[in-house]
């Protein structure tokens, strides 16, 4: 049996979906029974659960042999570390009381830093958890900035007609489609060749700077003029805050922005074809970016 936590999210629902169609059996975890629904639909065990809840997480893992643990986000919790924290106690302790042998574990680049990279902290604690657990093979995913975090994009180009973000315009970073996550997940899954505690990165197709981005979202946009500003600290969190997110979540991201501007938080190891993912940011952007865009236009 295969537990997928996260089910109804990016990455869960790829891993689920993989394992399903390989005939598996999943039980697929997540806080909401409709977002699970079309993978009930193809065969899952739905168990609706919230991840920081041990008693219903405890019963969750009861006789699964394998895993695919995450901590979903919670961008609008006052306490997004003591939530993290809270919902990686429950992780451990209800893996623990499974006996689940194999464990995969979406964490992140800068996961190795007890400190200073804002929401990246809570995965540090994660794996700092699921390392006391005697017996159990786990499979760090240390992934890369997600490909997904620039859809915001979409309405800061057509409110304003240029791009922003916190980012140095020179810092080039690994990218990764979270699709690519969720099969790597479900690939180590089924071939379990880890032993131990072991990390692996995902870097995502290669590196890219924002002007990169924007200047691939605006080729298919068809805005050929179209410019990446960099923003302060204080417009930036005006606009997370905007887009709905806690004061104390913004506060993280700054953090961890910093932290990337800085190059404190990076990737430890040279890009090889192990830890290299085949979307290309072209890819992405022509099947979620321009759908998005498109979307948002029409409303």
């Amino acid at each position: 049996m295969y537990v997928v936590l996260g089910a109804g999210g990016n990455t869960g629902h790829i891993v689920a979906n993989n394992l399903l169609t390989r005939g598996q059996k999943v039980r697929v975890v997540g806080r909401n029974a409709a977002h699970l629904q079309s993978l009930v639909s193809i065969g899952a065990e739905p168990f609706v659960a919230d991840v920081t809840d041990a008693s219903a997480l405890a019963k969750a893992f009861q006789q699964a042999d394998s895993a695919y643990v995450i901590i979903p986000p919670n961008v609008t919790s006052n306490d997004p570390l003591g939530y993290a924290n809270r919902a990686s106690d429950a992780i451990a302790s209800a893996l623990r009381s499974a006996g689940t042998k194999n464990v995969v574990a979406l964490s992140s680049v800068g996961a190795e830093l007890p400190t200073g990279t804002g929401p990246v902290v809570g995965l540090h604690n994660l794996e700092q958890k699921l390392n006391q657990i005697d017996g159990a093979n786990v499979l760090y995913l240390r992934a890369a900035y997600f490909m997904e975090n620039t859809l915001p994009q979409v309405a800061a180009i057509q409110k304003m007609g240029y791009s922003v973000g916190p980012l140095r315009p020179d810092l080039s970073l690994p990218m990764i489609a979270t699709r690519d996550i969720g099969t790597a997940a479900s690939d180590s899954l089924l071939h379990p060749a880890f032993r131990g505690k072991q990390v692996r990165e995902l870097q995502g197709q290669r590196d890219l700077n924002y002007p990169e981005v924007v200047a691939i979202i605006a080729k298919a946009i068809g805005k050929p003029d179209l410019k990446y500003i960099q923003l302060n600290d204080e417009q930036v969190r005006g606009a997370l805050v905007q887009m709905g997110m806690s004061d104390q979540s913004a506060t993280l991201m700054l953090e961890m922005t910093a932290s990337l501007n800085a190059g404190t938080m990076h990737a430890l190891e040279p890009r090889t074809p192990q830890n290299t993912t085949p979307t290309t940011y072209e890819t992405f952007v022509a099947e979620s970016f321009v759908p998005a865009y498109q979307q948002h236009a029409a409303a």
